[in-house]
């Protein structure tokens, strides 16, 4: 019964980071343009100069 006692509210503390840390990704941008990244992923093009090819 002690152990429950324990893994309840780890459990929980566990949850609410994670729906923190999505929350923060939300708000910072991560998920703002999706296709354009897998777009960008295919360009023959690299965006960056220092790039030799």
């Amino acid at each position: 019964m002690g152990i429950v006692m324990f893994l309840g509210p780890f459990s929980v503390l566990l949850g609410l980071t994670g729906l923190a840390a999505f929350w923060w990704t939300l708000k910072a941008g991560q998920y703002e343009d999706p296709m354009g990244d897998a777009s960008r992923i295919l360009a023959d093009v690299p965006d960056r100069p220092d790039v030799d090819e």
